[in-house]
């Protein structure tokens, strides 16, 4: 030991029996075949010892401190080591399966390495119960280098967060949520018509933008009927008869006969309101139950209270109690407190 051999040949002749050899700090790049595989005991600390491959079958101490090693030596040619030391190396891990290869090992002497305190090593740090029997230094000497957040922490204290360790399964779980969540909006958003109470707020901001002015040119109907189609037969044969035949005669919107074909039904409604003077509203028990008459009410009752217009004319088919408005319809008792309707 302490010479400056710088290396060792391939071959050397030995006493037979030669069962210790210190070839410590010699600056040797490399164990070779010189090494009898008689030893028991081997010490080449403070070389510039890259790997160690050498087959001792025998060997059961084995000194590697301060050499350049990034992994532990194998376990296979070196069945039986009882005591191991890499201190001062540039190991920054070991896995389970490496340490577990060494059947026969006691002590393990790693400190004094950079660790890369990673979710694998941190894992079979916490859950090898041998490892602090057989580690030595241990807990003290063993410290983490990366990552950031945790240098200079022992390995055996830091335990990092699930987003860290399992960073895909998160994402994907937070990808599969975010799905759950704009499917589950989508279907809300269906089942509630959130779409049209959207485009009904978008034609609201539209109408509080735009000037107090006369009737657009595009108006082309005296009336949009909303109606029930369960009063079908009235309205039809009793009210529109009576208002297209007048003199001079009225032009009504009916959906049933007026709707353009394929058109999204809510697109059909709001430009059949804004294409008609008067919105005429023909209120029954039915009526307070359709959804899409509520629609029709909502759109209407922005234009009549935002673009200060009459715009809404309400007849009364049958008596309806206050008690049978539900909720949802508060801005039809609004509208039947503040204006006159027909009966």
């Amino acid at each position: 030991s302490l010479n400056n051999f710088g290396e060792i040949p391939e071959k050397c002749k030995w006493p037979k029996h030669l069962k210790y050899l210190n070839l410590s700090s010699t600056q040797i790049p490399k164990v070779t075949a010189c090494i009898p595989d008689t030893l028991e005991v081997l010490d080449v600390s403070g070389n510039n010892l890259k790997e160690f491959g050498r087959r001792l079958p025998s060997l059961k101490e084995l000194y590697l401190t301060r050499n350049q090693l990034k992994t532990l030596p194998g376990a296979a040619p070196i069945p039986n080591l009882v005591s191991l030391s890499v201190r001062r190396n540039k190991l920054n891990s070991f896995s389970k399966e490496e340490f577990e290869s060494f059947r026969r090992m006691e002590l393990l002497d790693a400190s004094d390495n950079n660790f890369i305190c990673s979710c694998e090593f941190l894992s079979f740090i916490h859950h090898e119960a041998r490892l602090a029997q057989v580690l030595v230094g241990w807990p003290d000497k063993y410290v983490c280098d990366s990552p950031l957040a945790v240098r200079g922490a022992q390995v055996g204290a830091v335990h990092l967060s699930l987003m860290e360790c399992h960073r895909s399964l998160v994402v994907s779980l937070i990808c599969v949520l975010v799905f759950l969540v704009i499917l589950l909006l989508v279907a809300v958003g269906y089942k509630y018509h959130v779409v049209w109470y959207l485009r009904m707020t978008w034609a609201w901001l539209q109408a509080k933008r735009k000037p107090k002015r006369a009737p657009p040119k595009d108006v082309c109907y005296d009336a949009f009927v909303s109606y029930s189609e369960n009063d079908s037969e009235w309205v039809e044969n009793t009210m529109v008869r009576e208002l297209e035949q007048a003199c001079p005669p009225f032009r009504l919107c009916l959906h049933k006969r007026d709707f353009v074909p394929g058109k999204w039904i809510v697109d059909n409604i709001i430009d059949s309101i804004e294409k008609s003077r008067k919105t005429l509203f023909v209120l029954s028990e039915h009526f307070v139950q359709s959804e899409w008459c509520k629609y029709e009410l909502d759109f209407s009752h922005f234009r009549l209270f935002d673009e200060n217009n009459d715009a809404a004319i309400l007849i009364l088919l049958e008596p309806i109690q206050s008690k049978a408005i539900p909720k949802r319809f508060c801005k039809l008792r609004k509208i039947m407190n503040t204006k006159t309707y027909l009966e």
